[in-house]
């Protein structure tokens, strides 16, 4: 049995809810939407559950939705980019990682997609949005040390809720 395509365009469009509503919620705790990463927790969801498409789809959603949020339509560029990767990224990783173990493909898949999409960002942010200006250590300081708990709470939680809904029948069995 295989998941259809109006069922993963529904679950992306729920996970593109569920980051927009976080990221409000989160926005009244001082920092807590810097520090969590609201957006990227169900962006990198809809990559794992869904596959590579539909996590690209819901990563320019929330992205592009995301820039409505107060504060964030400076950050459209850099967001939808990294966004767009993890999504993108997430599903790839699920879609060539077998092991034969669920939660060891979830987490191999999800760490894969954490890495290779701060990378992404890094090198866009080096590269285009600030040329000359961007320094590894910023990278380092950006990606990891300001948002690892956002990092902590994605690993988690992503594969118990991806485990979760396989298990509750509401996506296909893996093994």
């Amino acid at each position: 049995m295989k998941l259809s395509n109006q069922k993963r365009a529904l679950f992306a469009a729920a996970c593109t809810l569920l980051g927009l509503v976080l990221h409000l919620v989160l926005s009244l705790v001082p920092n807590g939407e810097i520090h969590l990463a609201p957006l990227q927790l169900p962006v990198l969801l809809c990559g794992l559950v869904c596959g590579w498409p539909f996590g690209l789809l819901c990563g320019l959603c929330t992205g592009g939705l995301g820039a409505l949020l107060p504060g964030m339509l400076p950050l459209l560029p850099r967001m939808l980019l990294e966004l767009c990767a993890y999504g993108a990224i997430s599903g790839l990783m699920m879609r060539f990682v077998h092991t034969r173990r669920l939660f060891a493909d979830l987490y191999l898949s999800l760490a894969g997609a954490q890495l290779l999409g701060r990378a992404a960002a890094g090198a866009a942010n080096a590269f285009f949005f600030f040329a000359g200006e961007y320094s590894a250590a910023l990278w380092l300081r950006e990606s990891f040390l300001i948002v690892w708990p956002g990092i902590f709470t994605q690993l988690l939680l992503l594969p118990m809720m991806a485990a979760s809904l396989e298990k509750a029948g509401f996506i296909p069995r893996r093994y």
